[in-house]
This record gives structure tokens, C-alpha cells and sequence, in this order.
């Protein structure tokens, strides 16, 4: 069973377009912060200044199903997957309150790379803390 880890986020105004609804790009901002605190803004900060290593997004898939509004606190819904030694899988979901269903569904593809930009394993250390978050 994949542990779902939860991260609420509030919508502000300037997170809207003119009719109130998050624009879209903004979903990738909220994905982004919650991956961050399933892994540990600590461990990241750690990863880039001590190894030189860091973590992007190689692919990332979105289906929007509702509209998010100003004003609702959300929650960022979000599981990873381990794929080989250089890439995780990552299932994040906005559920707005009260939600039947997610209102924005990502899939998002994460490698490890050097400071010069070449993939590079993931640390194992790291990659035993991820395993307990799976």
C-alpha cells in the first residue's frame, strides 16, 4: 500500500484568473511545494550543497477535472513510486473540500541530476528514507 501523504494549500486572489479559478500553471507551484515536504526541505538543501545533486522534472502529465476557487484550502494529495536508480514517480491530487473526486490530477516524473545537469543515482540513503514513504 502506497502511503498518501497530505499538504493543504490555500488559494489566494493572485492565484486566480479573472474569474476567480487557479490558473492553471499554479498547480505545478502547489505539486512542487508538496513534494517538497514529503521529502524534507532539510534532506534537499542537504542533497544540493553537500553532493552537488538535485532533483527535475523530466514529465509531467495533468488532467484538470474542476475548477479550484479563491479562497478554499485544498489538499495535495501525494504518493511516490521509486522507478530504477535515477527516477521517481510521483502521483500528486488536489481534492478541493468536500470533493467526490480529485479536481487535478498530476503525474510527475522526477529525475536525479549533478550540478551539471547529467543523471546521477539517487543517493542510497535517500532512497531508504523514500522506500519508507512507499
Amino acid at each position: 500500500m502506497t502511503t498518501i501523504h497530505h499538504h493543504p494549500v490555500q488559494i489566494y486572489y493572485e492565484d486566480t484568473d479573472h474569474s476567480g479559478v487557479v490558473y492553471h500553471p499554479n498547480f505545478l507551484k502547489y505539486f512542487e511545494r508538496a513534494r517538497e515536504h514529503v521529502i524534507d526541505s532539510d534532506k534537499l538543501a542537504t542533497l544540493w550543497n553537500d553532493h552537488g545533486l538535485g532533483f527535475a522534472v523530466y514529465k509531467a502529465d495533468m488532467i484538470f477535472q474542476d475548477g479550484v476557487e479563491f479562497a478554499e484550502v485544498c489538499d495535495i494529495r501525494t504518493s511516490v513510486t521509486l522507478d530504477g536508480k535515477y527516477k521517481t514517480l510521483w502521483r500528486q491530487e488536489v481534492w478541493r473540500p468536500n470533493g467526490t473526486r480529485a479536481a487535478v490530477i498530476g503525474d510527475i516524473e522526477m529525475v536525479c541530476l549533478d550540478k551539471q545537469k547529467r543523471l546521477h543515482p539517487i543517493p542510497q540513503d535517500l532512497l531508504d528514507s523514500m522506500a519508507s514513504m512507499v
